[in-house]
């Protein structure tokens, strides 16, 4: 017996972004604080079975020769069979054995089928407490296309964007050219349901247009043109607060583009040149709390809860959000983390407060 609590780490999956939830994973092995904690890490393949992995961090480190992935090894991982039992167990081999009685699981998903509110219904219907957002919010923050239209009921200024789907650019591409034109360019092209930069295009030209609609339709049926902005790109994290307590921002992170088109996934993740991340950001006293005050109201309208980053453009006319993301890139070296560290809020830390939240909220 320990008086350890048991975290089930879950992650990998069958979106496009699985080998950056594997890079998240490792970061989170090598520091969640094993004296509070016992990790079972359950993996996601590329297929979507439910395995056990090895506990080791070094297995899941972001390589950009060759990326993480999780592998089928042949065993098993179940989910409790109803609301009553907090207990997982795994087949391996032919044989099933219990991993035992589950405190709170810990779902850094990126993307469809994990970031999106699938995995957190699956784990609402058999009780299992969470880290993170809810179904709504979720569903809500994976969505571009909805998460703008919630933010513009708020109030809160977005840039604006056109929604095309993937019935209408094959019926009538002209009339999607004729309505893009009128949000001029440089313009961007993204899928409504994807993150890490997966299928973003910048379009300087009308003629690179089509091409990037179809590279964003390979990840999804919806896609968003967005008017491109003039201005700095400056990101803050947010933490939901325990039952009863404000939602907190931290300070705030800016991405200066020196020698790319824009903050890319080969920028993010890769280490590729042309990009600095610079934290804390530049700005004025008055200035980070607008941003902050911004973020907690964008992340309080769509019912967020655990965490999310808030992606802004600082533009002359003001703040405009870009996105909220409600399950970010969670590495050491993630804007997420580093808003926070430079609040006084290391990673191991972090870690510990967002399982904290998550119990209090279950309770």
């Amino acid at each position: 017996m320990t008086d350890k609590l048991v975290v089930a780490l879950l992650f990998g999956g069958r979106s496009s972004e699985h080998s950056i939830s594997c890079a998240t994973a490792a970061g989170v092995l090598a520091a969640i604080d094993r004296e509070r904690y016992d990790v079972i890490p359950v993996g996601i393949t590329r297929d979507g079975a439910f395995t056990l992995q090895p506990d080791d961090a070094a297995l899941f480190a972001l390589n950009a020769e060759d990326m993480p992935t999780v592998p089928d090894n042949g065993s098993r991982v179940h989910w409790p069979e109803n609301a009553l039992s907090h207990e997982l167990t795994v087949t391996e081999a032919g044989e099933t054995r219990s991993l035992g009685h589950v405190d709170v699981v810990f779902p850094i998903l990126h993307g469809p089928w994990g970031e999106d509110g699938t995995v957190q219904g699956m784990l609402e219907l058999v009780d299992l407490p969470y880290v993170g957002s809810g179904v709504l919010a979720s569903s809500l923050g994976m969505d571009k296309h909805f998460t703008k239209s919630v933010l513009q009921q708020a109030g809160i200024p977005v840039a604006p964007w056109l929604t095309v789907t993937s019935y209408e650019w094959r019926t009538n591409p002209d009339a999607v050219r004729a309505a893009a034109a009128d949000l001029g360019l440089p313009s961007f092209v993204k899928p409504a349901r994807a993150g890490s930069s997966v299928g973003v295009s910048k379009v300087k030209e009308p003629g690179e247009l089509d091409a990037a609609i179809e590279t964003a339709l390979a990840e999804d049926d919806r896609v968003l043109i967005e008017s491109a902005l003039v201005g700095r790109e400056v990101e803050i994290a947010v933490l939901g607060g325990r039952p009863g307590e404000a939602t907190r921002a931290s300070v705030a992170g800016e991405i200066v583009v020196s020698g790319r088109d824009f903050y890319d996934f080969a920028a993010k993740y890769l280490d590729a040149p042309g990009i600095d991340l610079v934290c804390p950001a530049d700005l004025s006293a008055e200035e980070l709390a607008t941003m902050q005050s911004l973020a907690v109201k964008a992340f309080d309208a769509i019912g967020g809860e655990g965490l999310a980053r808030v992606d802004f453009f600082l533009t002359a006319d003001g703040f405009v959000i870009n996105e909220i993301n409600t399950m970010p890139g969670f590495t050491p070296i993630s804007m997420f983390p580093r808003c926070w560290q430079e609040s006084g809020l290391s990673y191991p830390a972090l870690i510990d407060e967002l399982i904290t939240v998550a119990l209090a909220r279950a309770a």
